[in-house]
This record gives structure tokens, sequence and C-alpha cells, in this order.
């Protein structure tokens, strides 16, 4: 097992927050948190961020340790050269990085794979340097060297062809989605997306809500590729949708490399905002906002404290706040009912009355509603259905 050695820079309040989501990151990448050195950063040293003074001490900690060194923020290129070298030439890696390596260990199906791969070289592109970058551990071969020609530059040239390569697949995947976005709407499917922090228990509350068995894992980026499964409430069937968790200061880069997978959530019609109760959920609040409204989220949404069990006070938390537990099975009929509501424009509970003579032109219609109760009178039917709106004027003449 890998150990690894953080640096936290210390730059605004929230350094706390970001030391211990670096800590779960590591142990989610299969590695071993084995110590941090913090810096107060009051000027960005341009050569190795943190400076050359404590890039001294650092090395001197860590001169007799097999560690990788985790920088918590971005590096640029040149700043992870320079320190690695500072430190006697250990691995050094950022923030970026480590949530990249999760990625690539978490994607199954093509599509999360190739996100990976495109995120992973556009990332190593700019920061090739040199002889000994070679791209034999991404798995990539390398064609014959031209006259001249250095190991960098055929280094990047592969690198730029494959990014285009995965970048035109890529734009056919989404393509392909997006008219299966359109087909579901055609067939008035109303589609709602599990969205929040990562390691919230969305893919636990997916389980729950549709009977499902969906991959959990306590781990940060447990579910990478996005999971659809039929919900049904009150007899309507939607489409409930996990998707890839937020974290914070997620780099914008890499929601933009993502955003074919993230747009299953943004072409939803309803967020369930996932937030964990018992956790930090004013940040995971606002880190989730942040990145939908950064997206673009037009659509409605839904407060969800999950891992509620034991809570008995309400007060503190958002006044909108549904309060459930996935694992436990707590809430969730409070959180079908709210759904419903949500989407109580879309669809109109009414009372039918077919006579026994229409009831041929009634049943080709019928396919687009959903019966709920059938009753018998001397002269026709009454039946208690929900009508989703854009097809309630066909129905006009049967209305009690």
């Amino acid at each position: 097992m890998e150990n690894v050695y953080v640096i936290q820079p210390i730059q605004g309040d929230n350094y706390k927050e970001l030391h211990e989501e670096i800590i779960s990151l590591i142990e989610s990448a299969g590695a071993a948190y084995c110590g941090t050195i913090y810096q107060v950063i009051r000027e960005v040293n341009p050569a190795t961020f943190i400076g050359a003074g404590k890039a001294e001490a650092l090395r001197q900690r860590l001169q007799d340790l097999d560690v990788t060194v985790v920088f918590n923020g971005e590096l640029s290129p040149s700043q992870t050269l320079n320190l690695s070298a500072a430190l006697d030439e250990k691995k050094v890696i950022d923030r970026t990085t480590l949530i990249l390596d999760i990625f690539a260990q978490n994607a199954k199906t093509s599509e999360g794979k190739m996100q990976v791969e495109l995120a992973q070289l556009s990332y190593l592109y700019p920061r090739l340097r040199g002889k000994g970058a070679a791209l034999s551990r991404l798995g990539g071969g390398i064609g014959t060297r031209g006259p001249g020609e250095t190991q960098l530059e055929t280094d990047r040239r592969h690198i730029r062809r494959r990014i285009g390569y995965l970048r035109e697949k890529m734009a056919e995947t989404e393509q392909r989605r997006s008219l299966q976005t359109e087909r579901r709407k055609k067939n008035e499917v109303r589609t709602i997306a599990l969205v929040g922090y990562t390691n919230t228990g969305k893919s636990t509350l997916l389980n729950a809500m549709t009977r499902s068995d969906v991959y959990v894992k306590d781990a940060l980026f447990a579910t990478l590729d996005p999971t659809a499964r039929k919900l049904n409430i009150d007899g309507i069937d939607f489409l409930l949708i996990d998707t890839v968790g937020f974290l914070q200061e997620l780099p914008h880069h890499l929601i933009e490399a993502f955003k074919s997978t993230l747009e299953s959530a943004l072409n939803a019609d309803l967020a369930l905002i996932v937030c964990d109760a018992k956790g930090n959920y004013e940040m995971q609040l606002k880190t989730t906002t942040e990145t939908l409204d950064a997206m673009g989220f037009e659509g409605k949404k839904l407060l969800v404290m999950n891992k509620s069990e034991g809570i008995v006070d309400a007060n503190g938390f958002p006044p909108e706040s549904l309060f459930i537990s996935a694992k436990e099975g707590l809430g969730l009929d409070t959180l079908r009912a709210a759904i419903r509501a949500a989407f109580s424009q879309d669809y109109a509970d009414v009372t039918l009355f077919v006579p026994y003579a229409q009831l041929s032109a009634y049943a080709k219609k019928k396919k687009w509603i959903v019966e709920r109760k059938i009753a018998y009178s001397e002269d026709g039917q009454i039946v208690q259905a929900v009508i989703p709106s854009v097809y309630l004027e066909q129905f006009r003449s049967y209305l009690r």
C-alpha cells in the first residue's frame, strides 16, 4: 500500500475541512495517510508554491521515508517538478491528480473510462517536461519517431491525437444521450436526479427508493457512471438517476470533463439535493448548489437530509429540509409525497365518467393515463385516474 504525506496550505477558513477531505480521498484511492505538514500561505511562491524554507524543512522530515507527497491544492506543471526536485525527487502530485486516480479506479462503463482518460490526458499534456515523461504508464503506444524528433515532442503529438479521438467519441455519446432525453420527454417520463456531495448516501437512497442493488461503498466517488432506475409513485413512473458526487473546490476543468455524465442531472426535471444530516451539511449544500448553478441547472429542487436517524431537533436545519434515513428506510414515504407534490402541476387527479357506448374510443386513449380505481354504474364506468396535464384536454368530455 502506498504511503502518502500531505502538504496542507492554509489560505482560508475552510482548510480543516479540505484536510479532512484529502484524507478521505487518499483512503478512497487505496493508499495510507501517514502525516501532514501545514503551511500558512501569504504569498504563493511561483517556483514551489510553499517556499524554499518550508520545502527544505519538509525534505528533512521525509528524507528517510518512502512516501508520495500530495499537495492539497492545484500545482502548476513547473511547481510540481520543482517541488519534487526539492524533496529529493519524491513523487509529488496535487489534489486534481489524486481525484483523477480515484475516477480511474471507479469508472466501470466505456463512457466513464473515456471521460477519465480524456481528463487525465488534458491535465497531463501541459505538464510534460523533458525526457522521462513517456506515456507507457498510460498504456498508450508511441509510433516511430521522425528524424530529430524528441521523446517529449512524440509524447505531445500522441496525446493531441488521442485527445482528439476521445473528444469525437464523447461527442457521439452526448448526441446519443440527447436523443434518449428527447425520447423521455416525448413519452412524458419525468426524470429525477440524485445530486450532492460525495458519500452522502445517494446510491443507498436509489436502492431504497427503487428496490435496486446498485453498488454502494463508503468511499468518495464510489459512483462515477450515472445509474438510472424506474421509480413508481402512486402509479406514475419516474426515472431516478444517481450521479457522480461533488466535492469542495472541484476544479472547473474536471466539471467540464465530466459534463456529459453530469448532464443527466442538468436535464432532470427535479434534483434531490442529498446532504449528510450528521455531517457538515451547510458546506455540502453550498458546494452542491454552487456546482448546479455553474452547470446552469434550472429545474426544481428538494433538499433531503439523509442519515438523520436519531435526530430529534430540526432547529438549525434549513426549514425546507426533508429528513430521511435511506439505510434505515425512514422518511421515504414523506419523500415520495414531496416528489409527487413537486410535479403536481404536471399531473391531474381526476374522476372520469365513461359511457359504455364510448368504451372503445376511451380504450385507445387510456394508455396515456394511470387508472387507480374503477367502479361501474348502470350507464358507464367511473374511473379515478391520474392524467398528465398535456393530455388532459383529450379527456375533457369524460370529466365529472
